[in-house]
Order: C-alpha cells, then sequence, then structure tokens
C-alpha cells in the first residue's frame, strides 16, 4: 500500500488528489481581517487546506538585528509585528473549520508547538529552518498527529534524523522538497530532488513546497509524483510583506487545485490499448483493400491491392507485406475490404 496520510479525514497519498495547502503564514501582517479575508479567498477558490504560522517569540529566537534576504528588516521585528496571539490563533482556527477547510500551522518553537497541541490541531507542519532542529521535531512527534516536514536547506543526510525521530514515534508523514530562495528561479527548483525524497524515504508522503512566482513548477511536481503542494497565498498583492510577492492570488490558487487534480487523473497507468479507444480504432485504422478488380486465382501485387481507411475490415494494415504474391481465392470487386477467406490456402 502506498503511503498516507490521514488529516482530518482527508487522506492524503498517491492515491488521492493532491492536497494543496494556501500558506497564508504572516501575510495578515498581524491583522486578522486580512487573516479572515484571505480564509475566504482560499476556500472560494476551492483550496482545501489554508496554513498560518505560530510565533511565540520569546521562545522561538533571541534579539537580534538579522535581516533575511526577502526583506528589509530584523526577522524580530517582522515576527513581533505579525506574530498572532493564542485567542486570535484559536480565533482563526475555529473559523477555517467553519468554513469547512483545515486548518494547518507551523510552530517555530517549544511553546508554540504546545499552544496549538492545546489548540487541538489535527497535523503539524515543520518548516525548512526546523527541518534539522531535531529537539523541536522529537517534541511535536510526541503528540503522535500527523506531519509534515518541509525540507530546504536540507540534504538526504540531515533528513535522515528526522523521519528516523517520526519513524520511532509511528506517525505518518510527509516530506515537502523546498529550495529556500524567495523567489526561486525554475533551474534551482530541482524537482529530481523530491523524487530523490521517495526514493530515498517511501513511507513518507512527497510534495513540493514551491517559492517560484507560478504554478508551473507545482504542476510539474505532480506529475512526478507529488501528493502535497503548498504555495505562499494572499488575497492581493498591492498587500505589504515579505512573502507577498512570490504568493499566489486567488485566481492562480485556483488554477492550481483544478490543474493539480487533472494532472493526478493523467499519470501513471501503461502503454496499452484501451477499449474506449475501439470507436476511434473504427475509422482511424487502415484495412487491407483492392484497388482493382481481381480475378480468382489471381496473385496480390502493389497494383492491385493497397490499406485504406477504416479499419472496419477483416485485415489490418499491418499485415498487409504478408498478402504480397498470394492469390485471390474468389472473384474481388475494388475497394472490397480484405478477408482471410479471400485468400487462398497453399499458394
Amino acid at each position: 500500500m502506498p503511503p498516507t496520510l490521514d488529516i482530518a479525514g482527508r487522506l492524503v497519498g498517491p492515491d488521492h488528489p493532491p492536497l494543496v495547502i494556501a500558506e497564508i503564514g504572516i501575510n495578515h501582517e498581524g491583522s486578522l481581517d486580512k487573516a479572515v479575508q484571505m480564509v475566504d479567498d482560499a476556500v472560494a477558490a476551492g483550496c482545501e487546506c489554508v496554513k498560518f504560522q505560530c510565533h511565540v517569540i520569546e521562545d522561538e529566537m533571541i534579539p537580534n538585528d538579522v535581516v533575511p534576504g526577502n526583506a528589509d528588516e530584523s526577522i524580530w521585528d517582522i515576527m513581533a509585528r505579525c506574530a498572532l496571539s493564542e485567542p486570535e490563533d484559536r480565533r482563526l482556527k475555529a473559523y477555517v473549520e467553519s468554513k469547512g477547510a483545515i486548518y494547518l500551522s507551523t510552530p517555530f518553537s517549544r511553546a508554540a508547538a504546545e499552544r496549538l497541541e492545546a489548540m487541538g490541531v489535527l497535523a503539524y507542519k515543520i518548516g525548512s529552518g526546523e527541518c534539522n532542529n531535531y529537539p523541536l521535531v522529537e517534541h511535536i512527534a510526541r503528540y503522535g498527529k500527523p506531519i509534515i516536514v518541509s525540507t530546504g536547506m536540507n540534504d538526504l543526510a540531515s533528513v535522515r534524523p528526522t523521519v528516523e525521530i517520526l519513524r520511532a514515534h509511528g506517525v505518518s508523514f510527509g516530506l515537502l522538497h523546498c529550495t529556500s530562495l524567495y523567489p526561486t528561479p525554475y533551474e534551482q527548483v530541482r524537482l529530481g530532488a523530491m523524487v530523490e525524497l521517495q526514493q530515498a524515504f517511501p513511507d513518507a508522503v512527497v510534495g513540493l513546497s514551491d517559492h517560484t512566482e507560478t504554478i508551473y513548477a507545482c504542476l510539474g511536481a505532480v506529475a512526478l509524483g507529488a501528493s502535497i503542494l503548498e504555495r505562499h497565498f494572499t488575497s492581493s498583492r498591492d498587500w505589504p510583506g515579505p512573502d507577498v510577492p512570490i504568493s499566489m492570488i486567488p485566481e492562480e490558487l485556483a488554477q492550481l487545485v483544478e490543474g493539480s487534480r487533472a494532472i493526478h487523473l493523467a499519470r501513471g497507468g501503461r502503454k496499452e490499448i484501451l477499449a474506449a479507444e475501439q470507436p476511434t480504432i473504427d475509422f482511424a485504422y487502415a484495412s487491407v483493400v483492392t484497388l482493382a478488380p481481381i480475378a480468382a486465382g489471381e496473385v496480390f501485387t502493389m497494383d492491385n491491392l493497397w490499406v485504406k481507411r477504416p479499419g472496419t475490415g477483416a485485415i489490418q494494415a499491418k499485415h498487409f507485406e504478408g498478402l504480397l504474391g498470394k492469390r485471390a481465392a474468389r472473384a474481388l470487386t475494388v475497394n472490397h475490404q480484405l478477408d482471410w477467406d479471400d485468400i487462398r490456402d497453399g499458394d
């Protein structure tokens, strides 16, 4: 059986349509009203799952002035401005679930994980920066719930200890290939790395957390087996925020949901003739036919025999060469679809 996650009753894996995660993250800039609007817009676009980030800043980091590559202020100042309170997180989770969608959140600290657990979340998302934070992974794994891990900035060697922790706790898990560049150039997406994850960890549900500026990489990932797709999401690119420039807007999210499901239906299969193709075979194949009247006993040659549509004759074009030099068993009219009974035995 292929690996499968059960998140709030939604089965996720190769046998099911890809789960598209709208990563709202901190695009709300600390505004609950903006967060609610993005939830509404994501659900209206057909998205089943929205994800946020849970920041308890004092437990997450020490005061610092480190500026991320996609921002112009320190990570401390960004998170201090964008972090939601526990009551706000609770209200947001209840609102998401009232819309029939799945609420996910990424805890960036032990305190954040404990907040989410107290809120009753049904699964966890671990970000790329925490993929090799094995103490935090262990802490979250103890809850025994499904976990999706992004693996940006990590190679197979650093992902393996996290997988071993998850296996040790018996939790089902997903691994998302990710390139932690904002935006990510297409040539650095490396969809082959996602395939490597599946080969290295066959008990993982795999997918892509994408930071390009379009949905193309995600659609390509589905063709290669992705069961989870995550992209940043915003209601408007006119809003401020470090992740807004690489975020989908509602129209693109709707296209990603529709396109990923279509590609999922299209992938796999074998190169064989389908029974449903028979009506097309009937008109598109060629049958062996006579080009001129042929007398009984006359030899079949290139001058009196050829192949033409439709394919409803008893002898198809693939048998043509083997008929040349044989003789007609009876007189045949022009444009006659040759039958095996029309060929004289013994010649």
